[in-house]
């Protein structure tokens, strides 16, 4: 058997895992996607959305999965984008174990009562190369998920990272990402500037370089990502954590 079948038997595998620990904890409707930038639901290898083959939704009717414009809309979407740890949603606001002004802040108003319509447990799975993932379990009457989060909510997370992490390996994504190689000293720094806005001649007097240095570094630097330009090599850079956040 080859990686990529490993993989997409490893997936069936967390996929059922995924339905037994909701049926377990009393929150057995389950959506997931596993690249949110994505407009094509999470499928299996023969293209079948898990929505239509395992997963069971709260409106057994809804094709929510096939609404291209959800992952620009749902407030809950846009939470996972704020936050990289698990949090709940009950009587219409979003809570983690901890305070957060960036889950607070967040406009719950406008949640559709299709997807959302009682308690929800949603953990956002942040992948290298700025790929982003989620996986829901949902409740169709209030079931304590206060409780439920606090008990479970590591184990949820473990689970959903390995779904995600295993089924994008399935399909090969990203595509075309090369072999990772290290950058130098020089060309973090060459990026962490032009991050910050700077131009090459201003990194080279920064730096001590010259113009033609700092040039050749970030083009090493972009080889070395696999990226075609300088916004790229500062995108990939930042979301692998060579030169922090931008």
């Amino acid at each position: 058997m080859d990686h990529r079948a490993q993989c997409w038997a490893q997936t069936s595998q967390f996929i059922a895992q995924v339905q037994d620990i909701g049926d377990e904890i009393g929150m057995p409707y389950i959506a997931a996607q596993a690249d949110l930038a994505d407009p094509n639901p999470m499928s299996d290898e023969a293209g079948v959305p898990y929505a239509l083959s395992t997963f069971r939704w709260i409106n057994p009717d809804s094709e929510y999965y096939r609404d291209r414009k959800l992952a620009l809309s749902e407030p809950f979407l846009n939470a996972c984008r704020l936050s990289a740890e698990p949090f709940y949603f009950r009587d219409g606001q979003f809570h983690m174990n901890r305070a957060s002004h960036l889950l607070s802040s967040i406009d719950c108003s406008h949640i559709h009562e299709s997807i959302l319509s009682s308690e929800a447990i949603i953990v956002p799975v942040h992948q290298p190369r700025s790929m982003l993932g989620t996986i829901i379990w949902c409740a169709k009457d209030a079931v304590g998920v206060e409780d439920i989060f606090r008990h479970h909510a590591a184990r949820l997370q473990y689970l959903a990272v390995q779904l995600i992490s295993t089924h994008n390996e399935a399909r090969g994504r990203p595509r075309n990402a090369p072999i990772l190689q290290r950058l130098t000293r020089r060309e973090a720094q060459c990026l962490r500037w032009a991050a910050a806005g700077k131009t090459d001649s201003e990194i080279g007097i920064i730096l001590d370089l010259s113009i033609s240095t700092v040039r050749f570094h970030l083009r090493n630097a972009a080889s070395k990502l696999g990226a075609t330009g300088r916004t790229q090599s500062i995108q990939l850079a930042a979301g692998l954590g060579f030169i922090g956040a931008v």
